[in-house]
């Protein structure tokens, strides 16, 4: 999530961070490939930026380690894959993505997962390659609701909906804890209807199932995105919790409503023009 006070030049880094994921999304659509492989490589982009709390811009936990989270799902299908609690795999939402494709299953967590992933060539990287000073920082001064997660969704040309979500979970989380970002319903859904992507303190979207309560209140109450997404982040609001999320629908609505400060947010369309926004 935002932090209080942040600098423009600060500011700066993240709008370039998420255009950067944006038009690498774009770029897949563009060539008319799959809204699934568009969420993927917006998502990477996300991972590979040391600013964003997922891959290599990752949380610590207590015990000044990382263990990551990251989930993907193609509504067209309603296939899913997920990974809980990694590491060393330098893009978790391509581990995801292999769970999803490569496998019976749709959540592998820990050491099989790691195991998993590397038989599949997805990419490891060395312990060193996730420190980042400011990270280590906010757990050494015990900083309470620091806290975030990437993720993407997108609809594509033939009108098929897909969401990524991956994070690092929150500074000072146990060992072993697992969020809401891999756990499908929760912090990630897709279907004919929806995709969706949470961001928050992940209990709560866990509690509430949140990404799937959207879809639930259009499909069931006939809702529009906008509404049943407001509906779903008030459930979480009433659990004393803040976060956001972003969603669109099979007409290319969009919704991305939160209740904390601010919120990394971003959107492209097929033109490839951008709009982008913290606060």
């Amino acid at each position: 999530m935002v932090r209080r006070k942040m600098t423009s030049a600060l500011a700066a880094r993240y709008e370039k961070g998420l255009a950067q994921a944006l038009d690498a999304g774009h770029a897949v659509l563009a060539k008319s490939g799959s809204a699934l492989d568009a969420v993927c490589a917006a998502v990477v982009e996300l991972e590979d930026d040391a600013l964003f709390n997922a891959g290599r811009g990752a949380c610590y936990n207590i015990d000044e380690e990382h263990e990551l989270d990251a989930g993907v799902m193609d509504g067209a299908t309603r296939r899913a894959g997920a990974v809980g609690a990694v590491s060393g795999i330098r893009n978790p939402v391509l581990a995801a993505r292999a769970v999803m494709e490569k496998s019976p299953h749709v959540l592998l967590v820990g050491r099989g997962a790691e195991r998993f992933a590397r038989a599949q060539g997805v990419r490891i990287a060395p312990a060193t390659y996730f420190a980042t000073h400011s990270r280590l920082m906010a757990l050494r001064r015990r900083a309470v609701g620091h806290h975030g997660t990437v993720g993407a969704v997108a609809l594509d040309a033939d009108g098929r909906l897909a969401a990524a979500t991956s994070t690092g979970g929150y500074t000072g989380k146990l060992p072993g804890r697992i969020g809401d970002s891999p756990l499908i319903g929760a912090g990630t859904y897709a279907d004919e209807l929806c995709a969706v992507s949470c961001t928050g303190l992940g209990e709560a979207f866990i509690r509430t199932a949140a990404a799937h309560d959207i879809s639930a209140r259009m499909r069931y109450r006939r809702q529009k995105l906008s509404s049943a997404s407001a509906a779903a982040l008030a459930a979480i609001a009433t659990l004393g919790a803040d976060g956001g999320l972003i969603a669109v629908d099979r007409r290319g609505n969009i919704a991305t409503p939160f209740n904390s400060e601010g919120m990394y947010r971003g959107a492209i369309d097929r033109r490839g023009r951008r709009a982008i926004a913290i606060y």
